[in-house]
């Protein structure tokens, strides 16, 4: 399914501090995953890598019991804020992925993790770049949510995850399948350059990450169920 994503009316007034990652096409591009998905009153949600809390108050929009982690203090007082302004229940805490929140399962978990390819060995530990540095091949944060998200999901239970087509979905879906998911790529969008992108496009051609050619982004949502 591919997708043309516009401004979102739903994500406009969402308060969002400096050097917290704000709602951008990934996230439309989710959103509309999440509309699909038909939650069940009450479930369970978790929103893996929160940021502003876009996901995880639209969630809570849906009738969904939510809990939102991030890695980030701002981004947790950022969530925390927006849950209070537009008066949807969301537990927020800090966690690294899932660390602070041991033998808990949701019926649903949704994720917009660091994807961007950047030059570097490893990813930035501080600062905004957190919300997007994933290593040379973007799969830093990615190769470690397809390990432990597995685990918190309930018999049935779905995961929704949103990254670059730089990052190569295969390699996602063969390692969601490895730990028992069963997992597709569910939408496609293409969207322009971020200016992130923009500004490391030589090293990304030179690396063969990105054609000559090509001036626009490929975004997947991968979903993957437990069976």
């Amino acid at each position: 399914m591919s997708a043309v994503l516009s401004e979102d009316t739903r994500t406009a007034r969402l308060l969002t501090l400096p050097g917290v990652y704000a709602p951008q096409h990934d996230t439309r591009l989710l959103m509309s995953a999440l509309d699909r998905e038909s939650l069940a009153p009450g479930s369970e949600v978790l929103d893996v890598g929160t940021g502003s809390g876009a996901l995880a108050l639209h969630a809570a929009r849906l009738g969904a019991r939510v809990t939102a982690v991030d890695i980030a203090r701002r981004a947790v007082m950022t969530a925390r804020l927006n849950s209070l302004l537009h008066g949807r229940p969301v537990t927020v805490r800090r966690s690294d992925l899932l660390s602070a929140l041991p033998g808990r399962s949701y019926d649903l978990i949704i994720c917009n993790p660091p994807y961007v390819p950047s030059p570097g060995p490893r990813p930035t530990g501080r600062g905004a770049a957190r919300a997007w540095e994933a290593g040379p091949d973007g799969r830093a944060v990615l190769d470690r949510i397809c390990r432990v998200v597995p685990e918190a999901l309930r018999p049935g239970g779905r995961l929704l995850l949103v990254h670059s087509g730089l990052c190569d979905s295969d390699i996602t879906l063969r390692r969601l399948g490895d730990a028992g998911l069963r997992a597709r790529v569910s939408a496609r969008a293409s969207v322009p350059l971020g200016p992130v992108l923009r500004s490391r496009l030589r090293w990304l051609r030179e690396t063969g990450l990105m054609g000559e050619a090509e001036t626009m982004e490929e975004l997947v949502v991968v979903r993957a169920e437990r069976t």
